[in-house]
């Protein structure tokens, strides 16, 4: 008798453990997520140099002079550069506005969109077109700024990474926002 106590109270035992372990939630899948990519707040100052032109940069962003008063500006977190380069108008104003446009229309395959803004500041005596290209091309943003007699300077932004514009688009923003900001404060001398 004793034996057969033992046997039902041990039953007993593991039927009660086997409940209380059995009684776990449901298992539900996760939503679907987003990654997150949260950049600093820009802060701009000024960048003085020896070229014939001034602007705004990002205190995040890394410059760099090259030759003829080319510049090419970093941003290490976001794997992405932005080249600058300068030419001297000499009475050829058209064919450096047609390479400019040739630059950027040279992603049309790749290009889903090419949004043109125009940029116009008679008081600075600049004058431009920003470009947004939308899609998986090589650049996002590009733009061009002259005076019309003197000064012309090309932008692009490159980003180290097979292009997806979906993966680098709060990158991409960030750095239009600068170019624009670049563009809307640039000044000659």
């Amino acid at each position: 008798m004793l034996k057969n106590l033992n046997y039902i109270l041990g039953l007993t035992l593991v039927f009660s453990g086997l409940l209380l372990t059995s009684c776990k939630d449901d298992v539900l899948p996760k939503p679907t997520s987003q990654l997150r990519l949260d950049y600093p707040v820009a802060e701009y100052a000024a960048f003085e140099n020896h070229c014939p032109f001034t602007f705004n940069i990002n205190s995040e962003a890394i410059i760099k002079e090259n030759k003829d008063c080319g510049f090419t500006i970093t941003y290490p977190k976001m794997k992405a550069t932005i080249y600058l380069t300068y030419k001297t108008v000499n009475g050829d104003i058209d064919k450096l506005l047609r390479d400019a446009q040739k630059l950027t229309y040279e992603h049309v395959i790749k290009a889903d969109d090419i949004l043109e803004q125009p940029y116009l500041n008679k008081d600075k005596k600049v004058f431009g077109m920003f470009y947004q290209v939308d899609g998986n091309a090589a650049t996002n943003s590009q733009f061009y700024a002259t005076d019309s007699v003197k000064h012309f300077i090309t932008g692009s932004v490159y980003f180290y990474a097979k292009p997806n514009f979906d993966s680098i688009m709060p990158a991409a923003d960030y750095i239009k926002n600068d170019m624009q900001t670049l563009m809307e404060t640039l000044k000659w001398k």
